[in-house]
């Protein structure tokens, strides 16, 4: 079973990406967001943004830095296929699932005005905000102290490979398949 976790800012690719894996490569997709909307439907909470911070926030202080991906892990191994997980967001995170044979993680960025076009464009839930909130959302997840809360920045530091996504779909599939290609078969 091989694992690609993706991480990476606002708007930059990372379900293009995992688009991608599952057509191509027929990777099963497990979605921190979908977890974060399951566990906020739960407590009876809004379905935005910031309440999907908040739970997240609170699972990891309660459970451990790494517990929402390493749920989704645990659904992916009993599943035993393939499986991309979306979006690692802490070092805890990527630090727990190295642990696993055959994982590998891959970053995703572009220009902020290419990611706030991107976002209002996709026109979800979440993404109907000003450019000025998109940037102070984005500076609150990519950095913190506490390990229990978003650290973009690390984790795109951490990222076994970094891709730049300013221009069309086909120039960032080709960042995609250059690293796949460059992959063991074993590992791809």
């Amino acid at each position: 079973m091989k694992i690609i976790g993706i991480t990476g800012t606002l708007g930059a690719g990372k379900g293009t990406i995992v688009d991608y894996l599952i057509n191509h490569y027929g990777f099963k997709h497990y979605s921190v967001r979908g977890y974060l909307i399951e566990e906020a439907l739960k407590r009876g909470m809004e379905l935005n943004r910031d309440t999907y911070v908040v739970v997240a926030n609170d699972l990891r202080a309660t459970y451990g830095p790494s517990y929402i991906t390493d749920q989704l892990y645990l659904q992916a191994a009993a599943n035993g296929t393939d499986a991309v997980i979306e979006s690692v967001r802490t070092p805890g995170e990527v630090e727990s699932l190295r642990k696993h044979e055959h994982f590998m993680l891959f970053g995703v960025d572009a220009d902020p005005k290419i990611r706030y076009e991107r976002v209002v464009n996709r026109a979800s839930e979440t993404d109907q905000i000003s450019f000025e909130t998109f940037i102070e959302n984005e500076q609150r997840e990519m950095s913190s102290n506490d390990p229990n809360h978003q650290n973009i920045g690390k984790c795109m530091q951490m990222a076994d490979h970094v891709f730049v996504n300013n221009g069309d779909f086909q120039e960032l599939f080709q960042q995609v398949e250059q690293v796949l290609g460059n992959i063991s078969p074993d590992d791809k």
